[in-house]
């Protein structure tokens, strides 16, 4: 199949309820189709990873086609200068983060863009940075100090954002660096403890918010991550 007999193929399946709720969150309609997450892993199975493919359905524009481009991608040969091309075309947080998560975090020398994006004034640039944050200590066992120590000062210096999609993606990088171990944890406690004294609006929300859950976070046997006492697991702690 080519883009155009893909996007057909999507039409076919779009659920207009859905695409409704997806309108709501902010996709212009004209770009939206209405087809769930669900329904296109299921359906990028069907297809070779092919970049010029992915190519394709990214241009087109479709915020479904876009999220399918993703997952078509070959992993192995897409470049950072490429990712930072396609970042201009984000327009959504679901989309940002579904193209951090599956293939950003997957190149080689990925955390160069932590660093150049975490000050952009540019929306999703930024929130890319601190979902990168996230993605990085959730999956990488080997984070070390120096690049966590880096990656909480720029949580520190760069959350006085007020935009919803960045500082929602502040404090998920500042909870998920506290759920590495009970050090990590007490040093997350600190930086949202001064969040919370600069009295700028942004910080204090992520400084208080982050608090709430890192102040639950216990160390349960058999898990390398710390988490909540008040899931099913931590509660027996």
């Amino acid at each position: 199949m080519n883009g155009n007999e893909i996007i057909n193929e999507l039409k076919k399946m779009s659920d207009e309820k859905y695409k409704k709720n997806i309108i709501k969150l902010g996709i212009p309609e004209d770009r939206c189709i209405g087809v769930p997450m669900a329904d296109l892993r299921k359906f990028s199975k069907n297809i070779k990873k092919d970049n010029d493919l992915a190519r394709e359905l990214w241009i087109s524009g479709y915020h479904e086609a876009m999220l399918l481009s993703v997952l078509i991608m070959d992993k192995k040969s897409v470049t950072l200068e490429y990712i930072e091309e396609i970042m201009n075309d984000v327009i959504s947080w679901d989309l940002c983060d579904h193209l951090c998560k599956n293939i950003i975090i997957k190149i080689k020398g990925y955390e160069d863009l932590i660093y150049k994006w975490s000050s952009s004034e540019k929306l999703y640039y930024k929130r890319a940075a601190f979902t990168l944050i996230a993605s990085y200590v959730i999956h990488n066992k080997k984070a070390d100090d120096e690049a966590l120590n880096k990656m909480l000062q720029i949580i520190e210096e760069n959350s006085d954002d007020d935009r919803e999609h960045v500082k929602k993606a502040v404090l998920w990088a500042l909870k998920e660096i506290g759920k590495k171990d009970m050090e990590w944890k007490d040093k997350a406690a600190k930086v949202s403890n001064k969040l919370i004294s600069s009295g700028i609006k942004s910080k204090v929300w992520i400084g208080n918010n982050a608090l709430k859950e890192l102040n639950t976070l216990v160390k349960v046997e058999g898990r390398t991550r710390l988490i909540s006492n008040k899931s099913k697991m931590g509660s027996n702690v």
